[in-house]
């Protein structure tokens, strides 16, 4: 082995320049034609010049001129190997910057390479958690609409006395809905966000009573269907932060009025959820429809409960998830224009 110690690494893994105290062609080259110019030139002033070629007038001049024909050419060919000596090591240097260039992004690359996989098991365990908690809710809310669709059982028909005339008087039906006593506006507003986990008493209890009204539970159960489409995009109304708007523009919304001095009910800032539901509008009918379905069946809905609710019991409403739900869908729908 050379004693000679080898060249270190750079921190980048690329070695310093390399000794340029070499002899290269060019070098070389050059060297041989001034050798070959200082002979040629010899052999021509001192063989072949004429006798008496510095004896003559202006001699001082002509020798000045003989120097300078012997020594410009060499000078001359010394700057072109100076030239073509520093293109090369232009060259060099740019082929170690462009690799330490690669390096740097090659290290950049496996750095956010190595974060990413570090950071995947808890994504996938955040997402495994976020379908967990959908599946249980629509386990609870299907739970509830085949609840509803059974019809409830007969009651057996109590007789009726004879009349005087010997006839029994056939009775009229009776709708089910009018025996009910009215829902109250706090099960309702309890009902349209639906209970929080499995263990929401409450909540459950509140959706029970809303269910039993006919109008209420086809809010809710559009509200449900637009629901579980949003969230086959990752859509999910606890995710969502809107502007809340004051009761008295509700009011006026709920009065007909549109256009700016409503467009504050959009309040939905979320890009991506908006996107993504104004292209889901576009391109799924069935959406679309479900969309509108629900539209319709809240506009309704409120103009019927901001005739007796208070300023509070709007802003209750306004922050349940069935409203976030219309804020996002009117918005993308144009309803606030």
């Amino acid at each position: 082995m050379s004693d000679r110690p080898e060249t270190p690494p750079t921190p980048l893994g690329i070695y310093d320049k390399s000794r340029r105290d070499t002899i290269t062609s060019v070098e070389v080259i050059a060297l041989v034609l001034t050798v070959l110019w200082l002979a040629g030139t010899a052999l021509f002033f001192l063989v072949l010049a004429p006798a008496g070629l510095f004896e003559q007038s202006g001699g001082a001049l002509q020798f000045v001129v003989v120097l300078l024909a012997i020594f410009m050419p060499v000078a001359m060919i010394w700057v072109a190997a100076t030239a073509a000596r520093s293109s090369r090591v232009m060259r060099e240097e740019s082929q170690r910057l462009q690799t330490a260039i690669d390096a740097i992004r090659h290290a950049y690359v496996a750095q956010n390479q190595g974060r990413a996989l570090m950071s995947e098991p808890s994504v996938a365990r955040k997402l495994d958690e976020i379908a967990a908690a959908q599946r249980k809710t629509e386990t609870a809310l299907a739970t509830f609409s085949t609840t509803r669709q059974a019809p409830p059982p007969p009651r057996p028909a109590a007789p009726e006395p004879p009349a005087e005339d010997g006839q029994v008087d056939l009775p009229l039906g009776t709708p089910a809905e009018e025996l009910q006593p009215p829902l109250a506006q706090s099960d309702f507003i309890r009902a349209l966000n639906f209970p929080e986990t499995a263990e929401d008493k409450e909540g459950f209890a509140a959706l029970r009573r809303a269910l039993k009204n006919r109008s209420t539970a086809q809010l809710i159960q559009a509200s449900q269907d637009v629901l579980t489409l949003l969230s086959q995009d990752g859509i999910y109304m606890d995710d969502l932060r809107p502007d809340m708007a004051r009761p008295e523009v509700w009011r006026r919304f709920a009065a007909g009025e549109r256009g700016r001095a409503v467009a504050v009910l959009g309040g939905v800032r979320d890009r991506s959820s908006l996107a993504l539901a104004a292209a889901r509008m576009k391109q799924d009918t069935i959406f679309r429809d479900a969309a509108h379905h629900f539209l319709r069946l809240f506009d309704r809905m409120f103009t019927q409960f901001a005739d007796t609710a208070t300023d509070s019991e709007i802003s209750e409403l306004s922050d349940t998830r069935t409203a976030r739900a219309f804020m996002l869908l009117g918005r993308v729908a144009g309803t606030f224009d």
